[in-house]
């Protein structure tokens, strides 16, 4: 089983620019940053010289020696079987994080040496770049990648449903009642397995709920031993404790971060750190309060008011210890924490499409919007339900006070306009730009 992943189309587009410069793909741990890089070489390159910085003390010491791009490909090609030639070899540096001369040598690649083609990554490389240590500034090109999404999950899981939605749907019709059913059903695997391409290819391999569960917890153990090897030891504690209280957070009606449930008496500034850490590592995003709808949307943000997600709705299942059954099952227990999960796959969505991130909106503690995105020139206000009951104040008390060209609501209800409202199916928060032109 072979993923598509849609982040190859940008990766063809940047070996095509003629103002391509070493690319540096960001994002988080086990998402498939290594597999993307050495398939796009395969598929487009004549040759792939990989390096990876973390299996090598001697690379990196050599990176020590010299920044002169001509001396380093006569040292690189010691180290490798392929033809290292301008434009046929794609050069990979994998885990590049380890090697702050490696990362720094890229501004050179650029400058001396622009006909190599360079893609470097690497586990937590977000962290080491926001140290600012010898960062190639202005000298690198950057792209994103983000989990599986669901697009690519339905796309591999069931390809008719895919085709229809990607080429048939429009916001002004309801979809068929059997596009509906097998969407939902795809979804409902998805929400299990998350996007994390091991889990991924478990699932739809059919190797069994107990395997896709056990290479979750894996990932997660992986990510704590993370916090150890990578993060300052005197902030060790506390990006622990803020990492364990996300299932907490957001198992509240209202999803606010409170300190208190991270530890009794913490104050902001102690925990400032620990949450910069989780969001440059890629594990959370961190959605501010705005209390005034405006463009730039970033120019309205309480920072004394945010929510915090989880970087996979999968990874959050697990984590939250809930059982694969539960999203089958209607059961009186199992209420906010749906919700929960349904905010953070729209979330997710929302982040591989649209920039910036979005933020919510509260109003004096009476409303409260899910999100509220910046598309172009308009904010769309966001309502996430988990379900098919739409009952709630806040998305029309939003509407009545800002008037909106088009507010969005998800839920598990078909596809329909009503006036300038656009009710979404949750499984296809991945079409939100192509269905949401006001």
């Amino acid at each position: 089983m072979e993923l598509k992943r849609e982040i190859m189309a940008s990766l063809v587009r940047w070996k095509e620019s003629e103002l391509r410069k070493p690319l540096i793909i960001q994002g988080a741990r086990q998402i498939g940053k290594t597999w993307i890089m050495k398939k796009f070489g395969e598929l487009y390159y004549d040759y792939v010289a990989y390096f990876n910085f973390d299996a090598s003390d001697e690379l990196c010491l050599e990176f020590e020696r010299t920044k002169d791009p001509s001396r380093l490909l006569g040292i690189l090609r010691l180290y490798t079987q392929q033809p290292i030639e301008p434009g046929r070899t794609l050069l990979i540096f994998d885990e590049i994080q380890q090697s702050n001369r490696a990362l720094n040598s890229l501004k050179y690649f650029c400058e001396e040496a622009p006909e190599y083609h360079v893609v470097a990554a690497g586990s937590l490389l977000g962290v080491s770049l926001s140290q600012g240590d010898s960062f190639p500034v202005g000298k690198v090109d950057f792209l994103r990648m983000y989990p599986v999404t669901f697009r690519e999950f339905i796309y591999a899981d069931n390809r008719q449903i895919h085709d229809y939605l990607e080429n048939v749907v429009s916001a002004d019709e309801p979809l068929p009642e059997i596009v509906m059913n097998k969407a939902t059903e795809s979804f409902r695997r998805y929400l299990v397995c998350g996007g994390m391409p091991a889990a991924v290819v478990a699932m739809l391999a059919g190797e069994g709920l107990q395997t896709v569960e056990t290479i979750q917890k894996n990932i997660l153990t992986a990510y704590a031993l993370d916090f150890s090897k990578h993060a300052p030891s005197t902030a060790i504690p506390r990006i622990a404790a803020v990492w364990n209280s996300i299932p907490s957070q957001l198992a509240r009606e209202n999803r606010k971060f409170l300190y208190k449930l991270v530890k009794e008496g913490a104050r902001a500034r102690e925990y400032e750190e620990a949450l910069l850490w989780l969001q440059h590592a890629g594990l959370i995003y961190r959605i501010f309060c705005v209390t005034k709808p405006g463009l730039p949307i970033s120019a309205y943000d309480d920072l004394s008011a945010f929510k915090i997600y989880l970087c996979d709705v999968g990874l959050l299942r697990v984590m939250s210890g809930l059982p694969p059954e539960v999203l089958w099952a209607e059961t009186s227990l199992y209420k906010e924490f749906k919700g929960a999960l349904a905010e953070n796959v729209v979330l997710q969505s929302l982040v591989t499409t649209f920039d910036p991130i979005p933020r919510y909106w509260a109003s004096a503690g009476t409303a409260e919007v899910d999100f509220l995105l910046q598309h172009g020139l308009h904010l769309l206000p966001i309502e996430v339900k988990s379900g098919a009951n739409l009952k709630g104040k806040s998305l029309a008390l939003y509407v009545n006070n800002f008037h909106p060209e088009l507010a969005i609501r998800y839920s598990m209800l078909n596809l329909k306009r009503d006036g300038n409202v656009l009710n979404l199916p949750l499984f296809m928060a991945d079409w939100t730009g192509k269905l949401c032109r006001p």
